[in-house]
C-alpha cells in the first residue's frame, strides 16, 4: 500500500490472538522499499524501517502515528535507509548514542548489579560517597568527567573532608571507569571508555600519602581498659569488645557469629563470611571457652550477640565505647582490638604461618605455604599463649615466672656443683 495519511486511517484494527495476545499486521509501502507501518489489536499504529544490515534483518522503529504524520515518517525512513545504504547499523548507533549519556549514577548502578557479591556495609559506603563526593557529577555523562575534573576535584575533598576520604572516593570512580571500559561499547564494538581520567592522579602523583593507622592497646593500658570494658552494663557489648580482642576477628565477622558456628564440644568457632571468602576456624582458649559457654546458656536467637537492631546482630556500639574511653582515657576502635591481638601474638614469636593462620591471612605468593597444612589442633596452643599473656597484662592471671633471691640463687648452684 502507498502510506500516506488517508490510508493509515482507514486502515481496520486487527483482532487478538487465540490466546488473548496483542493481534498485529505490518503494512509495507509499495513507493519506499523498507518503509513500513505495524498497527496492533489495541489500535496503535507504528511506522519502522526493515532492512538487512550486515545480513541480520532489522526492524527500527520510527515513531507513532499521531506524533508523527506519515510524511515526516517517511522522511525520517529515507534518512535511516540512505544510513544502511552506507553501511551504517542505525539500531547499533542510537545505542551507542544512549551509552554515550550514560550517567555516573547509572555506572553506579550498573556496576553494583554486577558486583552481587558485596557486602551491605560496602553497599552503603559506596551509595554515600555517589551522594556526597559526587553529588554534582552523580547526573551527568560518564565521558565529561575529565583528567582536569578529577585532579581538581580530588585536591578540594582532600582539603574539604581529609587525605584518605579523597582517595577512597577516587578509587572508586577509577573502578567504574574500568567497569564502564568493558560494559559500554560503541556501533563497531568498541569501549567508549577510551582511557581512565583518575590516572591523572598517578601520573602526577596526586594520590596522598596516607599513612596506615596502626594504634592498639598497649600492654600497661589493657588493664584498665579491660576494667573500663567491665563497668559497662550491657554485657553483650562488652563480650563482643572481648571476644574481638581475644581472637583479632573482624568486628563484622564477630558481630555476625551465629551459634551454628560455636562448637562447645570441639571447642571452636567457624567464621565463614570472611573478607578473603575462605572460612575461618579457630580454636578457642580457656578464657573463651568459659565466655561462650555462659552466653549459651542464656542465648535468645541464633546469634551470639543478638541485638534488636534491624540486622538482629549488634552494631558498632560508639556511645557506650565512648563511655570507655571517657573512664579509662584510652582512646580505640573495635579495629583497635584486632591490631592488638596481632601486637601481642607478634612479641610472643608465634611461627609466621601459625599467625597467618589465627588472622586468616592469605599465603597464596608463598610457595612454601603449599607445603604447609596447619589445622585448628596447632593453633590452639599458639591462641591460648595469647589469650594467657593478654590475662596476665590485665591482671587475671598470675605470672609463671619465679624471682629467686640471692641465698636461693647460692642454694640452686651449689646443687648442681655438688651433682657434678
Amino acid at each position: 500500500m502507498n502510506i500516506i495519511k488517508s490510508k493509515v486511517d482507514d486502515l481496520p484494527i486487527p483482532e487478538k490472538g487465540t490466546n488473548g495476545q496483542t493481534g498485529q499486521k505490518r503494512y509495507y509501502d509499495d513507493k519506499l522499499k523498507g518503509f513500513g507501518l505495524r498497527i496492533t489489536s489495541g489500535g496503535a499504529k507504528t511506522f519502522f524501517v526493515e532492512k538487512l544490515v550486515k545480513r541480520k534483518l532489522r526492524r527500527i522503529k520510527i515513531g507513532r502515528y499521531g506524533e508523527l504524520t506519515a510524511e515526516q515518517a517517511r522522511k525520517q525512513a529515507q534518512i535511516l535507509l540512505g544510513q544502511i545504504a552506507q553501511g551504517i547499523d542505525p539500531l547499533a548507533e542510537k545505542r551507542a548514542d544512549k551509552m554515550r549519556q550514560v550517567t555516573l549514577k547509572e555506572v553506579m548502578a550498573d556496576y553494583l548489579k554486577a558486583r552481587k557479591s558485596l557486602k551491605p556495609k560496602t553497599l552503603y559506603d559506596y551509595q554515600r560517597v555517589l551522594a556526597i563526593a559526587f553529588a554534582n557529577w552523580k547526573n551527568k555523562p560518564l565521558i565529561s568527567i575529565t583528567k582536569d575534573k578529577v585532579a581538581k576535584h580530588h585536591e578540594e575533598l582532600g582539603q574539604e573532608r581529609g587525605h584518605a576520604y579523597a582517595n577512597l572516593t577516587m578509587r572508586l570512580l577509577r573502578a567504574l571507569f574500568n567497569f564502564a571500559a568493558g560494559q559500554y561499547e560503541d556501533s563497531e564494538g568498541k569501549s567508549l571508555i577510551t582511557d581512565n581520567p583518575v590516572k591523572r592522579l598517578s601520573q602526577t602523583r596526586a594520590w596522598y600519602r596516607v599513612e596506615r593507622r596502626q594504634t592498639f592497646i598497649k600492654a600497661h593500658e589493657l588493664g584498665s581498659w579491660y576494667s573500663g570494658v567491665q563497668n559497662l552494663k550491657n554485657e553483650t557489648l562488652r563480650d563482643y569488645l572481648l571476644l574481638i580482642l581475644f581472637t583479632g576477628l573482624r568486628r563484622q565477622e564477630a558481630a555476625k557469629l551465629d551459634w551454628r558456628q560455636v562448637d562447645l564440644k570441639a571447642k571452636t568457632l567457624k567464621v565463614t563470611d570472611t573478607k578473603n571468602k575462605e572460612a575461618h576456624i579457630l580454636p578457642l582458649s580457656d578464657y573463651l571457652y568459659d565466655m561462650l559457654s555462659n552466653r549459651k546458656k542464656n542465648a535468645v536467637g541464633n546469634y551470639v550477640f543478638a541485638s534488636s537492631s534491624e540486622s538482629g546482630y549488634i552494631v558498632e556500639p560508639r556511645k557506650q565505647m565512648a563511655k570507655v574511653i571517657k573512664e579509662t582515657e584510652i582512646q580505640f576502635t573495635v579495629h583497635d582490638l584486632r591490631r592488638t591481638f596481632i601486637t601481642i601474638a607478634e612479641s610472643l614469636d608465634i611461627p609466621a604461618y601459625a599467625l597467618k593462620r589465627l588472622l586468616n591471612h592469605k599465603m597464596t605468593n608463598d610457595v612454601t605455604a603449599g607445603y604447609i597444612i596447619l589445622d585448628v589442633e596447632r593453633l590452639r596452643k599458639p591462641m591460648q599463649m595469647v589469650t594467657d599473656h593478654i590475662l596476665l597484662k590485665i591482671g587475671l592471671k598470675k605470672s609463671q615466672v619465679v624471682y629467686l633471691t640471692d641465698n636461693q640463687l647460692l642454694q640452686n648452684l651449689q646443687h648442681f656443683k655438688t651433682k657434678e
